[in-house]
This record gives C-alpha cells, structure tokens and sequence, in this order.
C-alpha cells in the first residue's frame, strides 16, 4: 500500500445502543486494525446499560477519536446521519458495537476501491456470524462446488438487491459521494440497508471482494426476527422502501425482479398475520404488471382480513 499520507482517510461510525458487553471487542479491533488512516466517531444513542461509560474511557484513552452523547435514542439512520456529517473521510463504515472488525478489514476494502473505476460506490465481503458468546456460528456465504451461496454480485446489481438478499450489510464499506448524493438514510424509516442498497444501486456499482472481513454478532432475539408482526415497524420501512424501488424501475428485468420482492414479503406478512401490510404489498405488486393468479387470491384474503380486524 501506499506512503500513508497518501492513502485516503476512511471514517468509521461506531453507532451503540446498549452494547456494553461486546463494545471492548469492537472498539479493540477498531486500534487492531492495519490501515493507518482512520477517523473514529462513536456514536452513544441514550443507552441504557453502562456502555456510555465505556465509550468515555476509550475515547478519553484515544484524543483523536469524537464521541457523540445523544441524550436521547435517535433511532438507527437519523444517529448514524449525524456522525456522517461530522465525518471527512472519503469512504465510511457503518459499524454496530457488538460486531469486529477483523485487522486487515479497512486496508483490504481500501485496497479494492483504489482498483476500481469511480462510479464504484460501495465494497462488500464476506462475514463470520458469531454467537453472543463470540462462538463461530457459520460463514455469511455458503462455499459450495457451484460457487458461493447466496451468490454475490458485483457491478450494476439494482435488480439484484430487489431480488434477493445476498449482502452482509456489516461487512460494507461505502464511498462518501454516494452518500451525499443519496442524502445519507432515509430518517424516516427503522432500519437502513435494504433502502441504501436501493437507492444507491440505481446509480452506483457495488463490489463484492471475496475476503472475511468481519465478525457479524447474531442474537437470539434479532430485529428482523420479529420483522413481519402486525404493528411492527421494520416491515413499515420495507414497504416504504418498495414504494421508491417502484418509481425507480426502469426495465422489464427490474419489475419482475420487484415482483419477486414483493411476492416474498407479502406471503411473509400474510404467514405472520400482518393482513394490511399485505395487502399494501399486493397493491404495490399489482403495479409492476407482474401479479400472477395465487397472489391475486392472496391479496383478496388479506384485504378481507384485514377489514375483519
């Protein structure tokens, strides 16, 4: 690599809610890491555990690092779109407090942007998943004699993302010009990557490098495990995310590649008694010109449902 003042600064957000426990492991494996050019914000949104008190001892222990205090929880996008303006660096990690990174993780994915074009706006990898107790789980992707399993994509991958889900969101690294142009994350919405990948991949290319990059913490009681629940608010900002996909289809590729989302979640929704969530699901499917008989049937059934209760 390069003499280090040349190499570009990558700012990482260390974003906490209630970590206390895993934030020693994280935040050492932020001074773990080999690239030399690093800008640390952590980011406390109102915790409730004593992880404050660790974020103060670290960045006390470490003068170049910001810590942000939010004095109450801001939700996930607004608390990361803060630190993100207070960042300089031309690429960012999006990093929660109870995953690691791994110590060649910034040089590698620094290294990959340097050999690709700049309309490049973001690097992906592969994960370790580990349980609370750091116990290795399973690898993100499955290596199997036809390849990797789900299989990544690399380019322009807009039809990709609404297709299928196949990237490990801890493991990206994104570049600043594609944030800005986006505007940051959507403030409105619960959660983060589905709508990032959306909103980015019309645009920008995505790069998969097939490195471990990252050790993905899994929970027992994880936020997308209770996703599809009436009233819960994760499947409010997936439908809002496919209401933009939506407007931003412009090929025959895309809208079937919608369709099959919105298939997906509808049946979903439907499985976990969220009646009117699928029958949103359903309209928006009805849209794309690719509804096919059982989804009209399931649309009726969740649309009567729903007027029941």
């Amino acid at each position: 690599m390069p003499d280090s003042v040349a190499l570009p600064v990558v700012s990482i957000v260390a974003l906490c809610y209630n970590h206390a426990r895993f934030l020693p492991a994280a935040l050492d494996s932020i001074l773990a890491q080999s690239y030399p050019r690093l800008e640390v914000i952590l980011v406390d949104n109102a915790s409730t555990d004593g992880s404050l008190a660790v974020m103060r001892q670290y960045a006390q222990a470490n003068p170049t690092w910001q810590l942000v205090e939010q004095p109450r929880n801001l939700g996930l996008c607004a608390a990361f779109n803060q630190a993100y303006r207070l960042s300089s660096g031309e690429f960012l990690i999006d990093f929660a407090t109870d995953d690691v990174l791994l110590p060649q993780r910034v040089t590698q994915q620094v290294a990959a942007f340097q050999q690709l074009p700049p309309h490049y706006g973001m690097v992906y990898s592969d994960a370790e998943l580990i349980d609370e107790d750091s116990r290795h789980v399973r690898f993100h992707f499955r290596r199997t004699p036809q390849g990797l399993h789900p299989r990544p994509a690399s380019g322009y991958v807009f039809a990709d993302v609404l297709r299928r889900y196949f990237i490990s969101t801890p493991t990206m690294m994104m570049r600043r010009a594609t944030l800005d142009e986006l505007g940051g994350y959507d403030e409105t919405l619960y959660y983060e990557d589905f709508d990032f990948w959306v909103r980015a991949a019309r645009n920008w290319a995505f790069y998969f490098l097939d490195e471990i990059t990252t050790q993905k913490r899994v929970h027992p009681q994880a936020m997308s495990r209770r996703a599809y629940r009436p009233g819960d608010p994760h499947l409010t900002s997936t439908i809002q995310t496919c209401r933009k996909a939506l407007r931003l289809c412009q090929t025959p590729d895309e809208w079937v590649a919608l369709a099959v989302r919105l298939r997906w979640e509808m049946r979903q929704a439907i499985r976990w008694g969220s009646n009117a969530d699928a029958a949103i699901l359903y309209e928006l499917l009805r849209q794309t010109g690719q509804p096919q008989p059982l989804d009209w049937l399931l649309g009726q059934w969740s649309h009567l449902r729903a007027k029941a209760s």
